[in-house]
């Protein structure tokens, strides 16, 4: 690289996924302008389904050709422009680490945080980022002011990592961590919104939802169950790790006070990216996770005292960002969920296959469980990557026995139908 290179690459490294030069810009922008006005029809419903649109998008990954991967709920790929910013900025990094890392990409923070708070509808003073939905939440939960005698009431369906978080606050401080249980899939608002109100007692102080359960896909009606907890006097936290980048929403939407995400999954950010979301007026009061010189400050920058991290991973969310933006939220939601319903009605009157989740876009959109009777779940997973190398993930926890099928916008509808053939043809061993 020659000085005059070295200069223009600094300068564009600042800038960065949020100048006209950026990556996404230079590899596709022209090509999927012309996709979009050759789709003709700007409805997102009718666009969906129109595969030479689709076809474009899809090249701009770079997924293996010798797996089906439909388990992108557990984490998406990035996007080949998204890969080559990583790799960018990790080779200007290793030229001199503690240079390039705080003087140059930590620069890019703050129009990061900009590019996020716009994407989620809020204030850039609301959004910290971390790496994942964990880390984000786990903050919130171990930062809130909570006493011995307090209740918390979440589902037994919650993820894990946050059912943990609460049960060692438990341990540890004496708060009631309460969890009642759903049967999958639920079509009735008032019959889910019953279930919470119902657990909700003069001590409750926080109500924890999952946007849309990871293991069967269900959405869960947030807006109603966090307006239903404030007549209550509770707060409302949500786990987003699934519905930011794919559901068509902005985070006030919900009417929580806080939510955390994972970035790396829908929204197909690098791996090991994610966003936390506090309302501004409640952030004096969240202790932060890390240590930070005034834990009592209401700057949302206080979580995010990690300490040396992945620069590159972070300046990588960016260009993330573009690609979904170029995309649409709403056609990027309303194309999952066709391909989601395009294999699950295919399935579903097949003898012995059964779905955990609803076909209503009001109660699902990417995720959807599937099982086919006297198959264990995990016996399903194995066979259908053994023999036709599609990658699932199998589910047995919580009254939920299934394998969790999840598309993304690169998937093909040719993936699908060897989905489905499989499922038939699995189905219809079983009884031989």
């Amino acid at each position: 690289m020659t000085m005059n290179d070295r200069r223009s690459f600094l300068k564009a490294a600042v800038a960065g996924a949020f100048s006209a030069n950026s990556l996404f810009h230079q590899a596709h922008a022209a090509d999927w302008e012309a996709a979009s006005r050759a789709g003709g029809s700007h409805d997102a419903g009718t666009l969906a389904q129109n595969e030479d649109y689709w076809s474009v998008i899809q090249r701009g990954f770079s997924v293996s050709t010798q797996i089906i991967n439909l388990n992108n709920g557990g984490v998406s790929p990035a996007p080949i422009v998204v890969q080559q910013a990583v790799e960018r900025y990790n080779q200007m990094t290793n030229e001199g680490p503690s240079y390039f890392m705080w003087q140059i990409l930590d620069q890019g923070r703050e129009p990061l945080r900009q590019k996020l708070a716009h994407l989620a509808g809020t204030s850039a003073e609301e959004i910290a980022i971390n790496r994942n939905s964990t880390e984000a939440l786990n903050t919130i939960i171990y930062g809130l002011p909570l006493k011995a005698g307090d209740e918390v009431v979440g589902t037994k369906q919650d993820y894990p990592n946050m059912m943990n978080a609460y049960r060692q606050r438990a341990e540890r401080e004496g708060i009631v961590y309460k969890q009642i249980s759903f049967d999958f899939p639920i079509e009735d608002v008032g019959a889910i919104v019953q279930a919470y109100e119902q657990a909700i007692t003069p001590r409750t102080k926080l109500v924890h939802v999952t946007h849309m359960v990871n293991w069967v896909g269900q959405l869960m009606p947030v807006q109603q169950i966090a307006d239903m907890a404030h007549a209550h006097g509770c707060e409302v936290i949500v786990d987003g790790a699934h519905s930011f980048g794919l559901l068509d929403f902005k985070i006030p939407d919900l009417h929580c006070e806080y939510f955390g995400t994972s970035l790396h999954k829908f929204l197909s950010a690098p791996i090991g990216s994610g966003m936390m979301w506090v309302k501004k007026d409640k952030i004096e009061k969240i202790w932060p996770l890390t240590c930070y010189g005034d834990p009592r400050s209401p700057d949302i920058r206080k979580f995010e005292a990690l300490g040396t991290r992945s620069f590159p991973i972070e300046q990588g969310i960016g260009e993330a960002i573009n690609f979904h933006e170029a995309i649409g939220s709403k056609r990027k939601q309303e194309r999952i969920f066709y391909l989601k319903n395009y294999w699950a009605t295919r399935v579903r009157e097949v003898p012995g296959v059964k779905l955990h989740t609803s076909l209503d876009p009001k109660f699902s959109c990417a995720i959807c469980g599937v099982s086919i009777d006297g198959v264990p779940a995990r016996d399903l997973m194995n066979t259908l990557f053994d023999k036709y190398k599609i990658h699932t993930v199998s589910i047995d926890y919580e009254k939920i026995h299934c394998i969790r099928v999840t598309p993304h916008v690169y998937t093909t509808i040719g993936d699908l139908d060897k989905f489905v053939g499989a499922i038939n043809e699995i189905a219809a061993s079983r009884k031989t």
